[in-house]
């Protein structure tokens, strides 16, 4: 088992910035790819960015060039900075975590952001 804790949400004024963290604990060993999802009320939740035990990251083209997706593995911890906040980025970010043996993913409980005008 896998359990992922998000800290770093909260309330930005546009343009503003906002750091992310997830931390893993468990059977850290299982897992290669971690990542960040969003999900906004009515909207189906997306991909923002993943970063695999390597470092290769991928990221939606929503949030490329603002966002910054990092890993510490000594920490088990997972980062996603995010500059040039937009009102379209308010959403519920999720930290996510996948298994290598058998893709299985674990979610962590979510943090609410909120990106104003």
């Amino acid at each position: 088992q896998v359990q992922l804790v998000e800290s770093g949400g909260g309330l930005v004024q546009a343009g503003g910035s906002l750091r992310l963290s997830c931390a893993a604990s468990g059977s850290i060993f299982s897992i290669n790819v971690m990542g960040w999802y969003r999900q906004a009320p009515g909207n189906q939740r997306e991909l923002v960015a993943t970063i695999t035990r390597g470092g290769r990251t991928t990221y939606a083209d929503s949030v490329k060039g603002r966002f910054t997706i990092s890993r510490d593995n000594g920490k088990n911890t997972v980062y996603l900075q995010m500059n040039s906040l937009k009102p379209e980025d308010t959403a519920v970010y999720n930290c996510n975590a996948e298994r290598v043996l058998d893709d299985y993913e674990y979610w962590g409980q979510g943090t609410q952001v909120t990106v104003s005008l």
